[in-house]
């Protein structure tokens, strides 16, 4: 079994939902902050929870959840910066890497359904 710990995707999630808790401290629209931070916490949640699972499709599961959750990241982080929440050069480093980790989470999904394509054969 991979060590969740040594899974460059999953740190840099955990690094990201860092950042964007450090960010939104002092944001007084309670809504938008914790709607942000939430879909931050849920992406390096949900590939540890994957990990965590009994079988490579119940990991593929979740690594589509973490997948979409870096989606409305992105796109909290755009909003957040036309509303003026979150500042333009920041957010648009934060884009950058929500982006980034969901081209590596398909990555990780084609990875492990490859897996699970190869146990059913």
């Amino acid at each position: 079994m991979e060590a969740l710990e040594n899974l460059d995707t999953w740190k840099r999630a955990c690094k990201l939902s860092v950042d964007i808790y450090s960010l939104m401290s002092s944001c007084r629209d309670y809504g938008f902050k914790d709607q942000i931070t939430r879909s931050a916490l849920s992406v390096p949640s949900n590939i540890a929870e994957g990990y965590e699972r009994d079988s490579l499709r119940t990991r593929v599961q979740f690594l589509k959840i973490a997948k979409g959750s870096c989606g409305e990241l992105w796109t909290q982080l755009l909003i957040g910066r036309a509303a003026g929440f979150v500042p333009q050069d920041k957010g648009k480093d934060l884009e950058a890497e929500a982006q980034q980790l969901s081209k590596m989470l398909h990555g990780l999904i084609r990875y492990n359904t490859k897996r699970v394509n190869e146990q059913a054969e």
